[in-house]
């Protein structure tokens, strides 16, 4: 299952421009010119990685751009946005060099959501959900510290439920901001934005939250 579209607070989940489609994303050669590639990864991470396309094309992701499929790029939950990753199919031994443009996967287990194009790359497409290992190869802010981040929960299948628990957590945690947003695929989340986007006080959140419908994710915004 894909991510629900991140949706900045003054920004329309959908573009309406043809105009604004825009094609982020690397190429391998890119990443091999880089110093800095040869050198050890900051960050190492093995888990499943699964991919997303229509109907979240040309919606507008997390970092402000319009999704599209047929580029090199993929959804972490944490890592910051606009780093540069190395994929790996673990099983095949293909790989693929993506952009971070967007967050997700929000399903338990997953650790990434692959474009359609990176997911044909690294053999995903096919096979919906595959092994792999990500290698973190450049990032434009620290991975250890720092960051916006928040707790999103989902995800639900009817308005009024997340409305219902963006209200009982609005109430209970009286200094964060709640949102409740749709899904192109028609599900709904709640995200929890508390005190200056303090990690751990979203932490304690995600800690200390029970929902008997959806699951409970910390994401960082940057």
């Amino acid at each position: 299952m894909p991510p629900p579209p991140a949706v900045a607070d003054n920004e329309s989940a959908e573009a309406t421009d043809s105009h604004e489609v825009s094609t982020p994303g690397v190429r391998d050669e890119d990443v091999r010119e880089t110093p800095a590639s040869h050198g050890k990864p900051l960050l190492i991470e093995t888990g499943l990685a699964s991919w997303y396309g229509a109907p979240y094309n040309h919606h507008r992701g997390s970092n402000g751009e319009i999704y599209n499929m047929h580029a090199m790029t993929a959804a972490h939950r944490t890592l910051p946005l606009g780093s540069t990753v190395r994929v790996t199919n673990l099983k095949t031994g293909h790989s693929a060099v993506v952009e971070i443009t967007d967050r997700g996967p929000f399903v338990t287990g997953r650790i990434l959501d692959l474009s359609q194009a990176a997911a044909k790359k690294v053999d995903v497409w096919g096979a919906g959900v595959a092994m792999v290992r990500l290698e973190v190869l450049r990032a434009p802010a620290a991975l250890n510290h720092g960051g916006r981040w928040a707790v999103q929960i989902g995800a639900f299948e009817k308005q009024h439920a997340a409305d219902k628990f963006a209200d009982h957590l609005s109430h209970r945690y009286q200094t964060a901001k709640v949102q409740c947003f749709g899904s192109p695929v028609g599900d709904w989340w709640v995200r929890v934005r508390v005190q200056d986007d303090d990690r751990k006080r979203a932490e304690d959140v995600a800690h200390n939250t029970r929902t008997s419908e959806g699951d409970i994710f910390l994401v960082r915004l940057d």
